[in-house]
């Protein structure tokens, strides 16, 4: 009923469809005359009247079997300048079908002809449908071809866009079937570029199959290829990144097709394509995870994210939202940040109950009212400043709301009965340099003490740098290059480790299940990543030169900074659990009874905006190292 109703409100399908039907009706009358004309070797003279008079009397019949078979076999629905051997099937079968019941009812109403009439006149039937459906896909590539060469079509008359897919499988052909059939893509596939050395010298829809990933540049410069097209869905990440490392060389604009998923549903089109970021040349293989042990541990709980409008708070939203979990508190002191990821989940997930209160983790009493509200039998804590540059010019603050919202949480943690508390860590916190690191390295031992003295089990999960979340390097080098550079590195040698954020969250997720209590989660960051490669890599893959067409400038290592982070500090063990991907620390020793009365004396002083913060700071984490020249 609905197709009829989308035919019936569009003339166009509608006349379409009309124009369709009479057709079929002439060709059952013409195969049906065939048939008896060829049986009787095309002499119409030497037909048994009594054989014509059974095809005419059927014919009503017949039309009504067939168009009613070509409705069920979707021949009327199909798009036929995209059509295949898909649809020239469903033609067969239906013309088979179709002969089957024409037999029956043959018989079933006395009416004689040849045995062979059967065969023949369906089997005409079905060749003489798709002559016509193919017919019109040939009239409109012609038609496309006459526009293309026509001076005067200015839309059609620039160069085509050259292209090299790489990647010869199923993806490769769809998109060369719908390049060449859609007249308003000005592209034109030059070559394909396969591994498999049995398709090298073939062909793939008249495309030809030029050689390995080796010759990528070669045919690049050969074919004066302007985009590549990397279609390999189904292999995996890190033998795509190679590719794109030798396709980043040729300056080509460099696009990517849907995932494997998009594939089996036949979902990949031009329009789908989309541009090769950097996050395609640094991402890692997705992350295995136990989804059933975190579900056990989230489900029907209310569950509390601090900072949830930030980068990872928004991400852990996203991801719990999904989970059969009674409730999510958002807890952020940016309404902004936090009415964006509220009307997000709001949109996505309208059945969840979900709760977001503007407040800042330093405020005791106000945070201890919506404990008092909302009862979290688990709390993710993101909440923290965490840029290393302006921490080092507010130290204070750093200790004011890492350390003092970090105390605060697990104090009520602990005062409420909390099931689970996890703290998001950073890579800084070891043998930290700056005061952020540094104030991180303090939430740890708090969480690490308090999971001694607290019925709760405290936890936290240390990891590096997340591609593209708030202020890092990436988002910055995307602005510098839009603005025409330059690209600013603070060091040549300077190194980070990267993971997407969605993939540390769901490792966050994951470590929480595996949370006894005590534990610091160390996440597997990959290897590392050199700033300066990753600088040229991103301008490269804007379509610009490095060094020429924008300045890579080297700034000096900013205060605090390190050329390397460190995810284990000298004194730590290292544990491994069910996911390769998450290990745990050994907790270090410290007396709980002194630091414990440091720390408060270290939120006093810095509510006091004390001078001397540093040294304080230095006092209950001694793996702290500073220039002397910047204390303040």
């Amino acid at each position: 009923m609905n197709i009829i109703k989308k035919i019936y409100e569009n003339p166009v399908r509608q006349s379409r469809m009309v124009l369709l039907m009479l057709l079929d009706i002439i060709c059952v009358l013409v195969s049906g005359y065939l048939a008896l004309a060829i049986r009787f070797d095309m002499i119409s003279q030497e037909i048994d009247p009594l054989f014509l008079t059974s095809f005419l009397k059927y014919s009503p019949f017949q039309t009504i079997t067939i168009l009613i078979l070509y409705g069920l076999f979707h021949i009327y629905q199909s798009l036929w300048e995209y059509a295949g051997y898909r649809e020239c099937m469903n033609i067969v079968w239906a013309c088979m079908i179709g002969a089957a019941v024409q037999y029956a009812g043959m018989h079933i109403m006395d009416m004689p002809v040849p045995g062979s009439y059967y065969v023949m006149s369906n089997g005409i039937m079905a060749v003489m449908t798709m002559v016509f459906r193919l017919g019109y896909r040939l009239l409109r590539l012609y038609s496309r071809k006459h526009m293309e060469n026509d001076p005067d079509n200015s839309m059609m008359s620039a160069k085509p866009k050259s292209i090299m897919i790489v990647g010869g499988g199923q993806a490769c052909i769809m998109l060369i079937k719908e390049i060449r059939n859609s007249g308003f893509l000005n592209r034109q596939v030059c070559c394909v570029i396969d591994d498999d050395p049995n398709k090298k010298g073939r062909y793939i829809q008249n495309v030809p199959v030029v050689g390995n990933r080796s010759r990528i540049c070669e045919m690049a410069k050969k074919y004066g290829i302007d985009q590549i097209i990397i279609a390999m869905p189904s292999v995996n990440r890190s033998e795509v990144r190679k590719i794109l490392e030798i396709c980043q060389q040729t300056g080509c604009e460099l696009m990517t097709v849907p995932g494997l998923y998009q594939i089996i549903r036949g979902d990949v089109s031009v329009s789908k394509l989309k541009r090769v970021e950097i996050e395609d040349l640094l991402g890692r293989e997705p992350a295995e995870l136990d989804t059933e042990s975190i579900i056990d541990y989230v489900t029907d709980k209310t569950i509390m994210v601090t900072g949830g409008g930030g980068s990872i708070g928004s991400e852990l939203c996203r991801q719990l939202a999904a989970h059969p979990i009674r409730r999510l508190v958002i807890v952020d002191i940016y309404e902004n940040n936090a009415f964006t990821i509220q009307q997000e989940l709001k949109r996505k997930y309208p059945n969840l109950d979900l709760q977001v209160q503007i407040a800042s983790v330093r405020d005791y009493h106000r945070m201890n009212q919506i404990f008092e509200t909302c009862r979290p039998d688990i709390i993710f804590h993101a909440a923290a400043h965490k840029h290393v540059p302006l921490m080092e010019d507010s130290p204070n603050e750093a200790v004011k709301n890492n350390v003092g919202g970090t105390y605060n949480m697990v104090r009520l943690a602990d005062e409420w009965k909390v099931k689970r508390f996890v703290l998001i860590s950073t890579d800084k916190a070891v043998n930290p340099t700056n005061v952020m690191g540094a104030t991180k390295r303090i939430c740890e031992m708090l969480v690490q003490t308090y999971n001694r003295r607290s019925e709760t089990e405290y936890a936290a999960v240390r990891f590096g740098n997340v591609l593209g979340s708030n202020g890092s390097v990436i988002p910055q080098f995307r602005q510098q290059i839009r603005e025409g550079g330059p690209v600013t590195v603070t060091h040549p040698d300077i190194i980070r480790y990267f993971m997407l954020i969605s993939e540390a969250v769901a490792l966050v997720l994951q470590a929480g299940a595996y949370a006894g209590g005590g534990e610091i989660f160390v996440l597997d960051m990959g290897d590392p990543v050199r700033i300066y490669d990753l600088a040229e890599k991103m301008i490269r893959l804007a379509g610009f030169r490095p060094g020429i067409d924008i300045e890579i400038r080297i700034t000096g290592l900013r205060p605090g900074e390190k050329l390397y982070e460190e995810l284990l500090m000298d004194e730590e063990g290292m544990r491994d659990t069910p996911n390769k991907l998450i290990h745990i620390g050994r907790p270090i020793e410290m007396d709980e009874d002194t630091f414990l009365p440091g720390v408060e004396k270290l939120i006093r002083a810095a509510c006091e905006d004390g001078p001397d913060i540093r040294l304080r700071i230095k006092e209950l984490v001694d793996t702290y190292h500073y220039e002397e020249k910047s204390v303040r």
